[in-house]
Parts: structure tokens; C-alpha cells; sequence
């Protein structure tokens, strides 16, 4: 299909109003944290914004030896927060970069190996994880739609109007849109919502007028990285789960843009991530993962181009560079975003349940497996201080619904499927056994 560079412009921007919430967000809270002065903040916003794009471009472009070659987007992992948080406090900020260094390689060495993996996520586990995944991110938007947690307005009723407002606008012109307009429905519904939410004095562009028009990046920022082993530890225990939660995002994707997602695909997934998390290293931004955001709107736009994935990519790098364009984003209101976020989270669940339509269910043990998963996964959501009890530095796996649920999907599949797993694996590589 042939557009206009208007029209491909409007879709990269639409995938970067998608993440750019969450990729801001997670330097503002590490960066408070830890205790960065403004301008080391600003550095932070800005550089995480700039690898951003270049981690999309290293995955999308598809190479022999890197890049998953789907239209993905990657953004800074929430899963690195607490732990970024706790090695700052406790070691220094020069630790949590060695962490990061040492886990980026620790990604690209092993990735051959996590790869081989592939046996144990046939369809009832990928469905059940792209399920959780959207189950789990849905009170995200729920929050942010009332306002954002903790804020002195949380739950009034222009928040709600504006959120449920901005999900109504997506709805009408997916609805009645044709061809173009209906892509763009989330894009359209954000800049609406925002438009109308500055009559209520909802928009502030504080930020825009703060922020400096050019920003280079510096390698090695914040000081030559320290490589501390309590923290690299932790650091590799956080790119494995993200790596897991990867690798529902990589077979949704395949699933939606009909490409079968093999070994050798997730191989080069799994090396790109570990790529851009040691060029983030090196230039002081955060360990990155794919955002499942991007993956529901791929599938509410219909647009499956990875040039598309390359224009927003592009557009991140350059929001890196000028953050005083990048900031204006950050006018965008927190319900307006949520109510965005509602339908794009609910397309993921939608997906996984699609997903799951082939798998045999006549099998009790397939039903059981998808029950107790989705079951853990929203349980821990609903009930984040549940396994309180449990030591911080196995936190990072019993606080994430996604990673608790998608680990039990998989580990009851080993223990119900094992061997059809194994029989379907070697029936698979038959001419590489033999």
C-alpha cells in the first residue's frame, strides 16, 4: 500500500505517543529516586528518549546475526525500576551502569541459548502470556484515566470525562473512519482530547519552555561504570524476565503480521535487546524491552510496516537530540493517555485470546494451564504485596503479575505437555538431530 509521507509520519507519531508515556516516566522515577540533580535529569529524559529509537531500529532492522524484523517498538523496562533503584541507594549511580553493561552482554551471550527455549512456548503458553500481559497493564490505564495514583484529583469527574471522552473518539472514528482515519484513530483521539482538555486548564507546556532545544549525548555521563557482583546478578535476573515477557510480545506480532516466529527469529530478537541495553550502558539511558502497547496498536491501525516502525524510530532519536520538541509530548494529559491506553492494553488481551482459540481445550490439562496462569498473573496485580514475605532480590519475579503468570505458564506446560513439547520439538529439528 502506497502513502503519502504525510500519512507515515502521522503513524510513526502515533507509535510514539503510544510509548513515549512510559519511556519518560521510568527515567523521572529512577532519577528522583536516586537523588539527580534537574540537569542530570534532563540528560537522562533525553538520552533514554534517543536509544529508544535507536533500540527500534536495531530490532526491526532484521540482520543475519541481530534484529527480530517485526514491527517493534522497545522502550525503557519498568522491571528495571526497583532494582535500578535500590543498586543507586546502595552502590552509587556508576553501579547501576556497570550492572547495565555487564547484563547487556550477559543478553547477547546467552540469547543462542534462550532461543532453544522455543519447545516450551507452544500456543497455550504464548496465548496465555499475551493474555496476562494485556490483563495485567489494564489497571494501568484504569489509573491513569482517573487521574494517575497519588494525585489530589484522582477519580474526579473531568478526568473521567476526559479519559472515557479520548476512548470514545477512538471508538467513533474506528467505527465510522475509513482507510487512513481509521488507522490513526488512537493518534487523532489523543490530539483531540488534548485540545479539548486545554479549555480546562488540563495542559501544561512548562516543560516545553524548561527544556533545552539541543542535547548531545555524552558516553559515560554520570562516570565510569562500577561493576559490583550483588548488583550484576540482580541487573541479568531483570533482562531475563524481560526477555520472557519479550518473547509474547515477538509471537504476537508474528501472529499478527503472519510470520512464524522460529529459533533462529527469537535468537536475533533476544541479541538485538542486548544490544541496545549495552549501547544504553554506554551512554548512561536504561535497559530496554518490547512495549506491548505498540504491539495493540499495530493491530487496531492494521498498518503492519516496519518502514513505519523506522520513521518513529527515527522521529525518537530526534526527540532525543531536541528535547524541547520531545517535552511537548509530555503536555499530553494523564487521562487522555489512559483512555488511549485502555483500547490499545484491551487489543493485547483480545489478541491473546485469539491466540488461544487454537489450542485444544478438549485437553483438561491445556484448560488448567491457562486458568492457573491468567489466575497467578492477575492475582499478584490485584495483590502486589502478596509475596511480601519474599527476599527483595526475587522481588522483581513475585511483583510482576506478567512474569509470575508467564513463568507459571510455562512451568505447568513442562509439567502437563512435556512430552508432546518434546516429541513436537524434535519432529521440528528432525534434520538437525539427525
Amino acid at each position: 500500500m502506497q502513502m503519502s509521507s504525510l500519512k507515515k509520519l502521522s503513524l510513526g507519531l502515533q507509535h510514539i505517543l503510544a510509548m513515549y508515556a512510559g519511556a519518560v516516566v521510568v527515567p523521572l522515577i529512577v532519577g528522583a529516586a536516586i537523588g539527580l540533580t534537574p540537569a542530570q535529569l534532563t540528560y537522562l529524559i533525553a538520552i533514554d528518549i534517543m536509544m529508544c529509537g535507536v533500540a527500534t531500529i536495531l530490532q526491526a532492522w532484521k540482520r543475519q546475526y541481530s534484529g527480530i524484523g517485526l514491527p517493534v517498538v522497545l522502550g525503557c523496562t519498568f522491571t528495571a525500576v526497583g532494582p535500578m533503584i535500590a543498586i543507586g541507594n546502595t552502590y552509587g549511580i556508576p553501579s547501576i551502569y556497570g550492572a547495565i553493561l555487564a547484563a547487556g552482554l550477559f543478553v547477547v551471550i546467552i540469547a543462542k541459548y534462550f532461543s532453544r527455549l522455543i519447545r516450551f512456548f507452544p500456543p497455550v503458553v504464548t496465548g496465555s502470556v499475551v493474555t496476562i500481559i494485556g490483563i495485567t497493564l489494564v489497571p494501568v490505564a484504569m489509573h491513569d484515566i482517573s487521574g494517575g495514583q497519588g494525585s489530589a484529583d484522582y477519580g474526579s469527574g473531568l478526568n473521567l470525562a476526559l479519559g472515557f471522552g479520548t476512548l470514545a473518539v477512538i471508538l467513533v472514528l474506528f467505527r465510522f473512519g475509513e482507510g487512513f482515519l481509521k488507522s490513526i484513530a488512537i493518534l487523532c483521539g489523543i490530539v483531540i482530547m488534548t485540545f479539548i482538555s486545554g479549555f480546562f486548564g488540563m495542559v501544561d507546556f512548562s516543560a516545553v519552555s524548561e527544556a533545552n532545544w539541543l542535547h548531545l549525548p555524552r558516553v559515560f555521563y554520570f562516570g565510569l561504570p562500577e561493576f559490583n557482583i550483588v548488583p550484576i546478578l540482580t541487573m541479568m535476573l531483570v533482562t531475563i524476565v524481560g526477555l520472557i515477557e519479550a518473547t509474547g510480545v515477538y509471537f504476537a506480532l508474528g501472529d499478527i503480521c503472519d510470520e512464524d516466529i522460529g529459533q533462529e527469529d527469537l535468537k536475533r530478537g533476544y541479541r538485538a535487546e542486548g544490544w541496545a541495553i549495552l549501547l544504553g550502558g554506554i551512554f548512561n539511558a536504561f535497559p530496554y524491552t518490547t512495549y506491548s502497547q505498540n504491539v495493540g496498536l499495530v493491530q487496531l491501525s492494521g498498518i503492519k510496516s516496519r518502514q513505519i516502525i523506522y520513521i518513529a524510530g527515527t522521529m525518537l532519536i530526534l526527540l532525543g537530540l531536541v528535547p524541547k520538541i520531545g517535552a511537548a509530548a509530555v503536555a499530553i494529559p494523564t487521562p487522555v493517555l489512559g483512555g488511549a491506553m485502555l483500547a490499545m492494553f484491551g487489543m493485547v488481551v483480545s489478541y491473546g485470546i485469539k491466540m488461544l482459540s487454537r489450542v485444544d481445550f478438549e485437553d483438561q490439562n491445556n484448560l488448567m494451564i491457562v486458568a492457573i496462569s491468567i489466575g497467578m498473573g492477575l492475582g499478584v496485580t490485584a495483590l502486589p504485596d502478596l509475596f511480601a514475605i519474599v527476599p527483595d532480590s526475587l522481588a522483581v519475579i513475585t511483583e510482576s503479575g506478567i512474569v509470575l503468570g508467564s513463568l507459571t505458564a510455562i512451568i505447568l506446560n513442562i509439567a502437563f505437555n512435556a512430552r508432546l513439547s518434546f516429541l513436537r520439538y524434535k519432529r521440528q529439528n528432525r534434520h538437525i538431530i539427525e
